[in-house]
């Protein structure tokens, strides 16, 4: 699972799939934090910033979606849903609130902790993602030389943006160097062939 214990919030309003839950996740070496409505929900990931929560779509007053909706929007929590239901409709919807996985009760062992892991790995690819972007458009917006180097880049090797800039940060990092260094060597090059031409 990786060095550090994984933090899991378990959100169910009814309190023996809380308690069957719990046993599983802790058994496996999870630390759980238990929530038995939306508000608990919110207040406990706030709190406690899990690694992923599991989520009861069908709770009194604030229901899974509602939960799952303010996750997304106002932190990085992300989550599965558990539901008593596997209709369509409801996949749907958890699909459009970005779900990572979905769960009909009841629920056997084996096959949560798959779902549970398979979330979080994918969670963590997300999150990647979400960094390369991040450093992409930081680099682009703010080094025109860069901007330049991964232009070059996307029409010479035929790349996306993202994989230009990844491709010249690690050729930066391999090579101990920094990377609007580098981007200015490239830049310098192709202006130097171009002239030949």
């Amino acid at each position: 699972m990786g060095e550090s214990v994984k933090k899991v919030l378990l959100v169910d309003d009814d309190r023996l799939i809380l308690s069957v839950i719990n046993q599983v996740l802790v058994s496996a070496g999870y630390e759980v934090f238990l929530a038995e409505n939306g508000k608990e929900a919110i207040e406990l990931g706030t709190k406690n910033a899990p690694d992923l929560a599991i989520l009861d779509m069908s709770m009194p007053s604030m229901d899974g979606i509602a939960v799952a909706k303010w996750f997304r929007e106002s932190s990085s929590i992300p989550f599965i849903f558990l539901s008593a239901y596997s209709d369509e409709d409801l996949v749907a919807q958890a699909v459009d609130e970005g779900a990572l996985g979905y769960l009909v009760k009841p629920v056997d062992p084996p096959q949560l902790l798959a779902a549970v892991r398979a979330a979080l790995v994918r969670s963590l690819e997300i999150h990647h993602l979400k960094d390369t972007s991040d450093q992409l458009n930081q680099a682009l917006a703010g080094d025109r030389t860069i901007s330049t180097a991964v232009g070059i880049l996307v029409y010479r090797d035929r790349l996306t943006e993202e994989k230009a800039f990844q491709k010249l940060r690690q050729y930066a990092r391999s090579n101990n160097r920094k990377l609007s260094d580098v981007a200015e060597e490239l830049v310098s090059a192709t202006e130097s062939v171009n002239k030949i031409n």
